[in-house]
């Protein structure tokens, strides 16, 4: 069965910026069907294709998108065993809201995602950018992601060791870039693999995995290292991401964002930090340093660019914000001048984490 095209909303209906313009072509899915059925449909014709799910990590052009746009509408989840001794498996549909799984997973005392609790943005997103927080990636508890592949035309399922998880990245994110292993690769601004579902493989019990973040063992009022009551490190985690500004709140300026508009710089050990800027072990020589710490020290403080349209969160410096009136253009011309800024400062060029659609920084 072929979804019906519908009018083209705005992308900003679409997205959490509330930024972008139009689709030239626009269509729901219901069912994996209609989803593999119409992104094949669109690369045999050599359509430009944008797969979106919550449309928290989007970045879209003014001028909209000149190609179809595809909105995964399926939601659910399916416990296909319950074995005590291998956890409990949960296949979940792309378009399955990412706090959805979350908020179930931890009623019914399975532990694993409890730090990605109040992440916006769809299910299918989540593998792609090895979705993470406070000390958790969903990399520690994918077990699988079937996927429709553009390049094969047919679905495959990805192992965990199959999707090459990083920080922040992925196979399906990867495909993205140029690849001597890829002839049609970049692709973009979907990737080749289209996520159809994931698996994940959870732990039963009442207490959380292992607290690795200084900030929320000090919220949950532990030492790191420690572990704490399931629901209790839920709560926690929306509180902090409520105080940042980081849980979406219509009437809140501050969560028009897409979250951490830049990912934390992976860099040699070797690479001549200040000596008080946050580092911690990124393996083979490297260190992991904080964005935020970089934007802040370079004189980008909460709320810079105000009364403009677009400006830094006022509650957290990773986030830029749509004050309500601005555009994809205000939006990047703040992110230049803070990626510029810290270059300068630091000789860091910092990378945006969410993906743009029809511009670049």
């Amino acid at each position: 069965m072929t979804a019906a095209a519908t009018d083209a909303p705005p992308l900003s209906a679409l997205t959490t910026l509330r930024l972008g313009g139009p689709a030239a072509r626009y269509v729901e899915t219901t069912t994996e069907a209609e989803l593999v059925d119409a992104v094949r449909t669109a690369d045999e014709a050599g359509e430009p294709l944008l797969v979106v799910g919550g449309g928290s990590n989007l970045v879209v052009a003014d001028e909209g998108f000149a190609g179809l746009v595809v909105r995964d509408t399926r939601s659910g989840i399916a416990v296909p065993d319950h074995s005590a001794c291998a956890g409990v498996t949960y296949q979940v549909p792309a378009g399955t809201p990412w706090d959805a799984v979350v908020e179930e997973a931890t009623s019914h005392r399975l532990y694993g995602l409890e730090a990605l609790s109040g992440i916006p943005g769809s299910t299918g997103a989540t593998p792609v950018q090895n979705v993470g927080a406070y000390g958790q990636e969903v990399a520690q508890t994918i077990a699988s992601v079937r996927v429709w592949d553009r390049a094969r035309a047919r679905v495959r399922t990805l192992a965990l060791d199959d999707l090459r998880f990083g920080y922040r990245t992925s196979l399906l994110k990867r495909s993205m870039r140029a690849s001597d292993d890829d002839p049609r690769a970049p692709w973009g601004p979907t990737p080749r693999y289209v996520v159809l579902d994931v698996a994940f493989q959870l732990r039963q019990g009442t207490l959380s995995a292992v607290v690795t973040y200084p900030e929320l063992a000090r919220t949950l009022g532990i030492a790191v290292g420690e572990r704490a009551p399931l629901l209790e490190v839920r709560a926690a985690v929306l509180e902090l991401r409520s105080r940042k500004g980081m849980l979406l709140d219509a009437a809140d300026h501050d969560t028009w964002s897409a979250g951490s508009f830049f990912t934390n710089p992976v860099l040699p050990a070797s690479a001549g930090l200040p000596d008080e800027a946050p580092r911690y072990p990124a393996g083979d020589d490297l260190v992991k340093t904080s964005a935020a710490w970089l934007i802040e020290h370079a004189g980008f403080a909460r709320g810079f660019g105000a009364p403009g349209p677009a400006t830094v969160s006022t509650k957290h410096t990773l986030a830029l914000t749509n004050r309500g009136d601005a555009s994809t253009d205000d939006l990047l011309a703040l992110a230049r001048t803070i990626r510029d800024g810290v270059a300068d400062r630091f000789g860091i060029r910092l990378e945006p984490e969410p993906v743009l659609v029809g511009v670049t920084l």
